[in-house]
């Protein structure tokens, strides 16, 4: 290991009970998104005792700027998501730090991301010399809602106004252990979609179905129909998903009630098989429907692109990671994975890579799935994921 790469190894280290207590305070107290008030005032108190340069270009998350001590006109972006899930949580493993705000949890990673990237910027502060030009630290609001806080900032063109030329950015991953990371060129996550279906039937009572249109067996009809959309009209080599996340109709046992709504989301490679996707879901809606003699109403909300890893970014990061790990600590993925992320706005705008850190264990109950009620990091993950990011703002 070179002089440099120690000092970030041992900065981690340092760092890295700060990063585990602010990360149990921010898991403590979760927002919701785009009511990360709390939050940002954190992350810039955090920022400011420190010496950074803060931006508050949203009316919540921030931005960071590091002016390296190296004469250079490179630009790098380092971004972490802040916002909560609308949920409850549960799991012993977190109880001396469990959520105290009812409907809000961090069963989503982004607390971990948050604290991370805190973990960098002390670390590059302490190495500010050593960083050639300049470096921005993106806390983002509302990763988990759409439009999504990476089209708005993307889309303000403050990021552009600063000259950003490239942007990495993580996500925990319960499949992976500490001290792992895991990544793949190119395609990495699908682009997401949000659909509602509104079937428009006619109430009656139980007993006499003939004389009502009942829209909860069309529903079941719809959602049976809308599962052969993949399987049968998109090409088997082409990946996608539908699923419908919610049903909500009636009111009594002996009731035949007026309408039934279903929400989902699509899942893709491309907008272009999304909308091949909504087309057949809007003919299944129009046939059944009709057949029945129902009505419907339907949206489709395009939201975040896929995430698609830049070949040269990918490089780079997997250079700074190998300073740290052992090859056998890198995982390349061989297959993107379905669920978005929108961080893919900011790949859109300039090359990119975002990359999967390790924080499952057994030990400490931290294998469930993102989202999980009882979703949880092995906060020793932070000793590798801090040195990975700081790693990327020194290195080129």
């Amino acid at each position: 290991m070179s002089d440099l790469t120690n000092k970030i190894h041992a900065k981690a280290e340092e760092y890295y009970d700060y990063m585990v207590q602010t990360r149990r305070h921010l898991h403590k107290n979760p927002e919701i998104s785009f009511k990360e008030f709390d939050t940002t005032d954190y992350i810039l108190h955090e920022l400011k005792k420190i010496g950074i340069e803060t931006e508050r270009p949203m009316e919540t998350g921030c931005i960071g700027i590091i002016e390296g001590g190296i004469e250079s006109d490179r630009i790098i972006a380092l971004r972490a998501d802040i916002d909560a899930l609308p949920m409850s949580e549960e799991g012993e493993s977190k109880s001396v730090f469990i959520s105290e705000r009812e409907g809000a949890a961090h069963c989503c990673g982004h607390d971990f991301h948050t604290s991370n990237l805190l973990g960098a910027a002390n670390i590059l502060m302490d190495l500010k010399e050593h960083i050639p030009g300049k470096v921005v630290l993106i806390f983002q609001a509302g990763e988990e809602k759409l439009p999504g806080g990476g089209r708005l900032l993307t889309e303000s063109g403050f990021l552009q106004n600063l000259g950003v030329q490239k942007i990495f950015g993580m996500h925990t991953n319960p499949n992976f252990a500490p001290g792992e990371v895991a990544v793949k060129p190119g395609a990495f996550m699908a682009c997401t979609v949000e659909f509602e279906v509104e079937i428009q039937g006619k109430g009656g009572h139980a007993a006499a179905p003939h004389t009502a249109v009942d829209p909860i067996v069309i529903a079941a009809q719809v959602i049976q129909q809308f599962q052969t959309i993949v399987s049968r009209s998109l090409d088997p080599t082409e990946p996608a998903v539908i699923t419908v996340g919610k049903i909500e109709a009636g009111s009594a046992h002996n009731i035949i009630p007026e309408k039934a709504s279903l929400i989902g989301t699509v899942r893709a490679f491309s907008m272009e098989t999304a909308r091949f996707i909504k087309e057949r879901m809007d003919a299944v809606l129009a046939g059944v429907t009709a057949a029945a003699g129902a009505g419907y109403s339907f949206t489709f909300d395009e939201g975040y692109p896929a995430v698609v890893n830049n070949e040269k970014t990918t490089e780079q990061f997997l250079k700074a990671a190998g300073i740290f790990m052992d090859e056998d600590r890198i995982k390349h993925l061989k297959k993107p994975i379905m669920a978005g992320e929108d961080f893919a706005f900011y790949q859109q705008q300039f090359p990119g890579t975002f990359f999967f850190l390790g924080t499952g264990s057994d030990d400490t109950d931290s294998k469930w799935s993102w989202h999980h009620p009882r979703y949880n990091v092995d906060e020793r993950a932070f000793k590798t994921g801090a040195a990975v990011m700081a790693s990327l703002a020194l290195t080129e």
